[in-house]
């Protein structure tokens, strides 16, 4: 079906598909939002960890293999007290406790029972051990509402995923993962894809049968083409080629995608955790692709859905080499929530780790809520089954007084899209030149935070997002404050508008004080 026009800023409709320098083509249908043109181009970047009076951080982009784990005490795991209890499951917990010097933290009958533990807490990373029966949507949703509640703020207080697997042996292999991944080469079943983020990779376009673009080693794209029932190519390169990012929009459930969007195609599907394509003849060709990889969905429906113990986010993980992903546990038909983590992802490579873009774009979003639709930032939303009841959307409009598409977008966008994996582990693309780069230097109390221009360009629509390389408290703006920078205990947000020349550059400064230390023995609950 199509979707209504969606309205810009300045208030005049127009077709999500339709913006400036966007892809024009048919209407996309409920699960195939076009890539909105303010999320492109937005930046940001992973700051290691502070550890002298004054420090000077780069935000060039950088390998993952440069980066730093988090510092020990920062990383809390949140676990049932009958998970904890398995004796499959606890050497997970146990796994993640030894590699990060996590504090355990356990909860009975509802995730949220661990909240004012965990904002004892207050760590940088929160993995949510949990499984499939337990990670449900309402525990998305939950974990979601929660961990922007750990203090007075409006925004989300630590970085978080959710580490399931359709065994517990499948958690564990993440959980003991070290090595970080840098992207090299991608496998795309959306032309939505960037191939400049990557050094080669296959591009299928979900728009056209036969259509498959190829970019090899040498950097040289080449239109190739590929049966008008693309499923065996798409596996072969699964199989073959090892891509280390998957990238999906279009079609899909909880338990397959449907790899043609505006012709019929076949799908990838799964059964007893094993992933498999099954094209339009009916014929199975099996993923064996374990080489640790990201799963992009950016704009696909229900796929981040745990909805039982085989699924197709447990498949992934188990029988595709699927270490991190993320996903819409509803139907999707605004689109921010996922192909914003895209763009901060893709858009400024090897600036964000996965865990790290999916924090940055939903700060971005909580931020256009709090400035566009004040009223709404505290409308919790009760149903989400857009499945069983195609009049939800009105009805959810007009019980909370929602008046505007991109309100009740933002708001169904907000709570619904999940992170899986471990968030500490690094994943990010190689780093590229880009058009702008960000610094941080600390020194003492007093922090600068620094935008300076490679070349000429446009500022993105949306907010460019970094983290701060300790927390803070009592923050006091000294410089910029015409910025309308917002400044948390964990993070900075910018949202900078209009162009800027080569050679420009934007500083914002301010002084906070050192939030005191959280007694970890209050918090841990080691069994």
């Amino acid at each position: 079906m199509a979707v209504p026009p969606r309205f810009s800023h300045a208030g005049v409709a127009r077709l999500p598909w339709q913006g400036v320098g966007e892809r024009r083509g048919p209407s996309p249908r409920l699960d195939k939002p076009a890539v909105p043109h303010s999320l492109v181009g937005r930046g940001a970047w992973r700051l290691a960890a502070f550890t002298a009076a004054a420090l000077v951080v780069s935000g060039s982009s950088a390998s993952a293999a440069e980066q730093v784990p988090p510092p020990q005490g920062s990383y809390a795991v949140v676990v049932s007290a009958k998970t904890y209890a398995d004796g499959a499951w606890r050497p997970v917990v146990d796994a993640l406790r030894t590699k990060y010097a996590a504090s355990i933290i356990t909860w009975q009958s509802g995730v949220r029972e661990a909240q004012g533990d965990l904002a004892a807490a207050m760590p940088n990373y929160t993995c949510f051990v949990a499984p499939p029966q337990e990670c449900g949507r309402d525990f998305v949703v939950a974990v979601h509402r929660m961990t922007r509640r750990l203090d007075a703020d409006p925004y989300t207080d630590t970085l978080w995923g959710i580490l399931t697997g359709y065994t517990a042996d499948d958690a564990l292999r993440i959980a003991r993962q070290r090595e970080p991944l840098t992207l090299r080469k991608v496998l795309s079943g959306t032309s939505g894809a960037p191939f400049g983020a990557f050094d080669e990779g296959a591009v299928f376009d979900e728009r056209k049968a036969g259509g498959m673009r190829l970019k090899s080693a040498d950097g040289k794209v080449q239109d190739k083409g590929c049966p008008p029932d693309s499923t065996r190519s798409i596996v072969d390169y699964f199989n073959k080629e090892k891509p280390d990012c998957f990238i999906t929009s279009g079609h899909a459930t909880q338990h397959d995608w449907q790899i043609g969007y505006s012709f019929k195609g076949g799908q990838l599907r799964h059964k007893d955790g094993q992933v498999f394509g099954l094209d339009t003849q009916g014929q199975r060709y099996d993923i064996l692709s374990p080489n640790p990889k990201v799963h992009l969905p950016s704009g696909n429906c229900l796929i981040g859905e745990v909805s039982g113990p085989d699924c197709m986010v447990t498949s992934l993980i188990h029988s595709a080499g699927v270490l991190q992903m993320f996903g819409y546990t509803v139907s999707t038909w605004y689109g921010k929530g996922g192909w914003g983590i895209q763009e901060y992802y893709l858009g400024q490579p090897g600036r964000f780790t996965l865990s790290e873009a999916f924090f940055a774009n939903t700060q971005a979003l909580l931020h256009e809520i709090e400035t566009r639709h004040p009223a709404a930032a505290k409308v919790d939303f009760e149903q989400y089954d857009l499945e069983k009841n195609r009049r939800l959307m009105a009805e959810l409009s007009a019980k909370h007084g929602i008046s505007g598409r991109d309100e009740l977008g933002l708001l169904w966008d907000r709570d619904t899209v999940a992170f899986y994996g471990d968030p500490a582990w690094q994943a990010r693309p190689a780093g590229r030149k880009l058009a702008w780069d960000p610094s941080l230097a600390v020194e003492g109390n007093r922090t600068t935070f620094t935008l300076a221009a490679n070349e000429g360009g446009t500022w993105p629509g949306s907010p460019i997002v970094a983290l701060l390389p300790q927390r803070v408290a009592n923050v006091r703006m000294v410089k910029g404050e015409d910025l309308k920078a917002v400044v948390t205990e964990n993070f900075i947000l910018v949202p900078m508008k209009g162009r800027f020349q080569a050679g420009d550059k934007t500083e914002i400064v301010f002084e906070a004080d050192q939030p005191a230390s959280p007694s970890r023995e209050k918090v841990a609950r080691q069994g």
